[in-house]
C-alpha cells in the first residue's frame, strides 16, 4: 500500500515542485484560501495560541496576523515541495546569509557547534548552509511512516551535503565525532513540547509556564559545542535571510538551563518581530495549565 499510494502521489508533487516560483505561490494562494476560508484548518487554535502569545495586541490585529500566517504557512509546504528539485544555484538566491564566515573563526578553535533554531521563517532551506562551511553537517529529524516517500525526502534534502539523523541516533554520533576529533555540525529546532514524562525544566515562553526541551544544552555542556543560535526572517516572498548569532563558546561555563533560557528569550524576540512567520498550528501551550500535574507525577 505504501509503495501504491507513493507512485500515485509522487508524480502530483514532482510537477508542483518543477513550477516557476510565480505560478508555485499563485497555486499557494489558492491553497491558502482553502485551508482559510473553506476547510478552516486550526483556525482557533491558531488564534488561541495567538491569543496567549500578544495578549496586547487587540481582536482585530490578532486576525489580521492569523490571515498572514496562514499565507505564510502554505508557502513553507509549496517551499518545502520545492526542495525536490531546485537546483543549488536556485536555492543561494532564494536563501542567503549575513555572517556565514562565522563558522569560519568557530572552525578554529577545532571543536563542534550546535545550531539550535526554532520553526520560524524557513527552516527547510537552512541545508544550502552545507557548501558554505568547513563542518560534517548534521541535522535531526523524525522519520515518516510511508518509507518511499521518507527514502525520497533524505535524498533530497542531502543533496546539499547534509546528513540527516534520527533522534535517537544524533547522541552516538556526537559522541562517536566528538572521541575521533570529527568537528561537526548538528542542526536542533529546539520549540517543541516534550512529553510531561520527559520534562526536565518548566520556564515562561510569552509569559506562560511550560515544558521545554533541555537536549541542545545538555549536548553542547557534555561535548563542549559552541552553541549557535540561527535568526532567519523572510525579506521577501521565497527568500530569506539568515544571520548566526553566537551564544557562546564555553558552554560548560553557564549554569544549568542558562543556555536554555537565552533560547527562549532570542526565540521570543524573533517572533515578535514579525509573529506571522511563527508556527502557530502547533499547540505551543498545550501544558500551560499542567505544572502542578508533573509536580505530582514526578514525585510519585
Amino acid at each position: 500500500m505504501q509503495l501504491i499510494i507513493y507512485i500515485l502521489v509522487y508524480p502530483i508533487i514532482w510537477l508542483i515542485s518543477i513550477l516557476p516560483f510565480r505560478m508555485l505561490y499563485l497555486l499557494s494562494d489558492g491553497i491558502s484560501f482553502l485551508f482559510y476560508h473553506i476547510i478552516g484548518y486550526r483556525k482557533e487554535l491558531v488564534l488561541n495560541n495567538l491569543r496567549v502569545a500578544l495578549p496586547q495586541k487587540t481582536s482585530k490585529e490578532l486576525k489580521k496576523i492569523r490571515r498572514k500566517f496562514y499565507r505564510h504557512f502554505v508557502d513553507i509546504f509549496m517551499e518545502m515541495i520545492k526542495s525536490f528539485t531546485i537546483s543549488k544555484k536556485s536555492l543561494n538566491k532564494h536563501y542567503t546569509y549575513t555572517n556565514i564566515e562565522l563558522f569560519d573563526e568557530l572552525y578554529k578553535n577545532g571543536k563542534s557547534t550546535i545550531l539550535i533554531g526554532s520553526h520560524y521563517g524557513n527552516w527547510e532551506w537552512i541545508i544550502s548552509m552545507n557548501s558554505f562551511v568547513n563542518y560534517k553537517g548534521y541535522a535531526v529529524y523524525a522519520k515518516i511512516s510511508n518509507k518511499y516517500f521518507n527514502n525520497k525526502i533524505l535524498k533530497s534534502r542531502e543533496k546539499f551535503g547534509v546528513n540527516f539523523i534520527q533522534t535517537y541516533k544524533i547522541i552516538p554520533e556526537i559522541k562517536n565525532n566528538y572521541k575521533n576529533n570529527i568537528q561537526s555540525m548538528y542542526g536542533f529546532l529546539s520549540d517543541q513540547s516534550p512529553m510531561l514524562q520527559k520534562t526536565h525544566y518548566w520556564s515562561d515562553f510569552f509569559g506562560v509556564r511550560v515544558p521545554i526541551h533541555t537536549g541542545a544544552e545538555m549536548l553542547a555542556k557534555k561535548y563542549d559545542l559552541n552553541v549557535v543560535f540561527l535568526e532567519t526572517r523572510k525579506v521577501k516572498r521565497g527568500h530569506y535571510e539568515t544571520t548566526f548569532k553566537l551564544i557562546t563558546e564555553t558552554p560548560q561555563e553557564y549554569k544549568d538551563f542558562e543556555l536554555t533560557e537565552l533560547f527562549l528569550r532570542n526565540t521570543e524576540s524573533l517572533i515578535k518581530e514579525a509573529p506571522e512567520f511563527y508556527f502557530w498550528t502547533h499547540n505551543r501551550f498545550k501544558h500551560k495549565d499542567k505544572y502542578d500535574v508533573y509536580l505530582k507525577m514526578r514525585n510519585n
